[in-house]
């Protein structure tokens, strides 16, 4: 990192286009550099993973130098260089600030590692719920300002896909601010607060319950209408005469379903408002909403229509429950046919709370992506196409702190990575804007070599570890070791448990 360029007293840092002039003892705009004694120098410590310690549990961060040694001899094996407070590559034309090199198994391998600058880069929100967000292609907004958008949903889920470079930098200054600080917090686990326009108000953070409108979300849905018919077929048939699961997606009949059928459930006469798709499935019952399984309706009864008399009978029992067991009511039919509401029975108690049972815990995942450009490819080699054949040929093996990614098909080199399997904090950002992530790239070193790698660069493992601005992690035991898929294809494995497929 260059530090020659001074003015005033202060030093003027190249880790981005901004170009920061720092004062004596002061930070640059972004928080992640400073000037120490006129020396440009990186506040953040190198994050190391410690394998062995993953064993143990916690995840405590201590610095290297003062950690007491406990006796025990860690190999450097067991340790993986992350990216996370390594630093950019920042004129495009400079080398990764690590390139590590060690002997994994009987084999060479290297690790390049820097913080790659992310314009184009954005989160997809994976929100657990049947509630209805929003329409789909609707505005998503943090603080009035437009930082993304509501996506096609999917099965039990909502999805929002926020930031991206055209909010980053295609809007107003305010907007592209905003957008990078959500994104920033999203993908530091932090709560942020959103709104959908025409839709819910929302606050999302890796790993918990989603709030929808104030309500924080308990569970996922077992599965659409007609699937919970077909689940739970059994414990219905001979309890009660007919079921219905409202959902707003596909509403489910028992006395009609298939399930229902081979169990020789007998027609009721219900009749279902919407439109019927296959016998005991009905689309658009009502429109989306916050209520009975993701429509706008708080009394079930508002999706049926008279029964037919030719079928139903007075005292004819009818459970409507709602995909996920949070809603549901139980009727039976008077001399006019019409259904009053009574008690639930005890005999029915149990299945809709095998319902609820069988719901995993409503979560939000926050998945970062980015694509890596043109300064993070030629970091790793003067001939920037040469790794991203690498990648593709699955000699090179990409992870986010420490973390596997999934490398999109196609041209280029598109991440995709869970932040709640990276350490917190991993993320930082510039304020052009765009957000600062870790990206590492493992392979042997001779393949390194091959695609004109900067050899003249790379350090040993060794001589890093005896840094003194170092944070050692335990690494997550959930990860594949990012030195062993590799490992594995070409060795067979080494038995370590902490090992894993991929590559």
């Amino acid at each position: 990192m260059s530090a020659d360029a001074k003015k005033g007293g202060k030093i003027r840092c190249d880790a981005c286009p901004v170009m920061c002039y720092i004062a004596e003892g002061r930070a640059g705009a972004c928080d992640r550099y400073g000037n120490d004694g006129g020396n440009l120098v990186r506040l953040d410590p190198l994050t190391v993973l410690d394998k062995t310690a993953a064993k143990g549990g916690a995840m405590v961060p201590f610095a290297a130098k003062t950690q007491e040694w406990d006796g025990e001899i860690l190999p450097a094996a067991n340790r993986f260089v992350t990216a996370i407070g390594a630093g950019t590559t920042y004129p495009d034309y400079k080398p990764a600030p690590f390139i590590v090199a060690s002997e994994i198994g009987g084999v060479d391998m290297v690790t390049v590692v820097t913080e790659g600058i992310f314009s184009y880069c954005g989160v997809k929100a994976k929100i657990d719920t049947d509630r209805h967000l929003g329409p789909e292609r609707a505005i998503v907004r943090a603080e009035g300002e437009a930082v993304g958008h509501v996506g096609t949903g999917e099965y039990g889920s909502q999805m929002l896909s926020l930031g991206g470079v055209n909010h980053l930098t295609g809007g107003s200054k305010r907007e592209g601010r905003v957008t990078c600080d959500v994104l920033l917090r999203l993908c530091n686990g932090e709560a942020v607060e959103l709104s959908v326009d025409d839709g819910a108000d929302i606050v999302l953070q890796s790993g918990a319950a989603p709030i929808i409108n104030g309500v924080r979300e308990e569970r996922m849905r077992v599965g659409c209408g007609s699937a919970t018919i077909g689940m739970f077929a059994r414990q219905w048939y001979g309890l009660v005469d007919d079921v219905v699961v409202v959902d707003d997606h596909i509403t489910g009949v028992l006395s009609e379903h298939q399930a229902g059928k081979m169990l020789g459930a007998r027609p009721t006469g219900i009749r279902i408002r919407g439109r019927r798709s296959t016998p005991g499935r009905y689309f658009q019952v009502a429109a989306p909403g916050t209520g009975w399984g993701g429509t706008d309706i708080s009394d079930p009864l508002t999706i049926l229509d008279d029964f037919d008399p030719r079928h139903a009978r007075p005292g004819q029992s009818l459970l409507m429950v709602s995909t996920t067991g949070q809603q549901y009511a139980y009727y039976e039919l008077d001399r006019d046919l019409r259904p009053v509401e009574r008690d639930l029975p005890e005999r029915l108690r149990h299945s809709v709370e095998l319902i609820a049972e069988n719901c995993e815990p409503a979560l939000c995942s926050i998945l970062f992506m980015g694509g890596a450009g043109g300064s993070l490819r030629a970091g790793v080699t003067e001939n920037p196409v040469r790794l991203t054949r690498s990648v593709k040929d699955s000699l090179t093996y990409v992870s986010c702190g420490g973390a596997q990614a999934y490398v999109w098909p196609g041209g280029g080199i598109t991440v995709m990575v869970d932040v709640a399997q990276m350490p917190r904090n991993a993320f930082g950002y510039v304020p052009t804007p765009a957000l600062v992530a870790p990206i590492e790239f493992t392979m042997r070193l001779d393949d390194y070599a091959a695609l004109g790698g900067h050899m003249d660069r790379v350090e040993r493992l060794e001589d890093v570890l005896a840094r003194s601005d170092l944070r050692e992690l335990p690494h997550r035991g959930d990860n594949p070791w990012p030195t062993l898929p590799l490992n594995f294809r070409w060795k067979g494995g080494d038995g370590d448990d902490n090992g894993g497929g991929g590559g």
